[in-house]
């Protein structure tokens, strides 16, 4: 449920850059646009310095290799030649949107903003997904919560403990139980994935509860529903319109639904007991199905998962974006790695199954031959078509 490394949070900078930051042709530069995204300027159309008059595309030849145009300053534009390629990994909201400024995307919407369109892909943005979770929360009979460490002098003492010793509260994000479970009989693969959280938190985690509580943060793991990104003008440093148009397929509500149904099966359990007090949320008002819906509607969260907005698929399929090899389709010298190129997205987190993309495409692009195939055990239980 969590990615630690000695009590530390771990991710892709101290793993993959850091360790490569001594070789002298490695050169990180850090954005200082904040949320605009990872680049504030488009890629191209760029110009030779020896030939002005021959524009040259994201990743076409120029005088000194290949090269593609980033910032992070409106003042001083950075440069940047790649011998060979230009390789996008910007996030399925970064990437889509600095293809759509660079002129790769639907030339409709490209031209009604004057951007010179270099090639007609109308699925740059488009099939945006997402996981959506709803919390199910219960107030606590027993003072075994994190509420006790939210008094001021607490969560000091949680600080100074960890930054002596890596150990104690504040060494753990305390998603340390969760897992996947099916909606229903019948369902081939677990499709609800849960995490618990030993707290009741509200507005993604900024007011936090005033009382010992505990919560599920439960949602369909493969929804139907899907939304896009779009370009809200021709400025880098304008957002883009979003609509993730979740809930928008009768699958995904009805999962959403019995997301909350199991929870509370699971959570009247004998074991809780000892801990169980009055739920919180939904609350013993919401039990009809039309009550239920319109509470996930009103609660429901993104789960930071957004994916598949530059698709992976064969060259017949319209909406693709990238071939089977990460390449830009209609575009020489350029590929998109990240989780944008996901053709649907994959039943639980990102991190992962990203990290793992990655090393494949890189793998690809080295020319490296695939690893051999391994063909593991599939376990199928005798009661699918009965139970859970």
């Amino acid at each position: 449920m969590e990615t630690q490394n000695r009590s530390v949070n771990w991710h892709d900078f101290p793993l993959y850059v850091l360790p490569r930051l001594v070789i002298f042709n490695v050169r990180v530069t850090f954005p200082n646009q904040g949320p605009a995204g990872l680049f504030a300027e488009r890629f191209s159309p760029c110009r030779s310095e020896q030939k002005r008059r021959s524009s040259c595309r994201v990743g076409r030849p120029v005088e000194n290799g290949y090269q593609a145009r980033v910032s992070d300053s409106k003042v001083f534009p950075l440069q940047v030649r790649a011998a060979k390629e230009v390789i996008l990994s910007g996030g399925s909201i970064n990437s889509p949107r600095l293809l759509m400024l660079s002129g790769i995307g639907d030339a409709d919407d490209l031209q009604k903003l004057d951007i010179p369109v270099i090639q007609h892909l109308p699925g740059v943005g488009q099939n945006l997904q997402d996981h959506l979770e709803v919390h199910v929360q219960q107030a606590c009979t027993q003072p075994v919560t994190l509420y006790s460490a939210l008094q001021p002098h607490r969560m000091a003492m949680i600080g100074v403990r960890w930054f002596i010793t890596r150990t104690g509260l504040g060494a753990t994000n305390h998603m340390e139980a969760g897992g996947f479970i099916r909606s229903r009989p019948g369902v081939e693969h677990p499709d609800i994935q849960y995490h618990f959280f030993p707290s009741a938190v509200y507005d993604l985690g900024r007011v936090t509860s005033e009382q010992h509580a505990y919560q599920a943060q439960v949602g369909p793991m493969r929804p139907t529903s899907r939304g896009y990104l779009k370009l809200k003008s021709a400025d880098p440093h304008a957002h883009p319109l979003l609509d993730p148009n979740y809930l928008s397929t009768h699958q995904d509500v009805l999962e959403m639904r019995l997301s909350i149904k199991h929870t509370r099966e699971i959570l009247a359990q004998k074991a809780f007991d000892t801990f169980r007090g009055a739920e919180i949320g939904p609350g013993h008002s919401v039990q009809s199905d039309k009550d239920i819906d319109a509470y996930v509607r009103q609660h429901s969260k993104c789960g930071y998962h957004p994916s598949c907005t530059c698709k992976m698929g064969a060259e017949g399929d319209k909406m693709a974006v990238v071939d089977a090899e990460t390449r830009v389709f209609g575009v020489e010298n350029l590929r998109v790695v990240d989780a944008s190129i996901m053709p649907s997205i994959v039943s639980g987190n990102l991190n992962a199954p990203t990290i793992m993309l990655s090393e494949k495409a890189a793998d690809i692009i080295k020319g490296e031959p695939p690893l051999s195939k391994s063909t593991a055990p599939v376990y199928q239980p005798e009661t699918l078509d009965t139970q859970r």
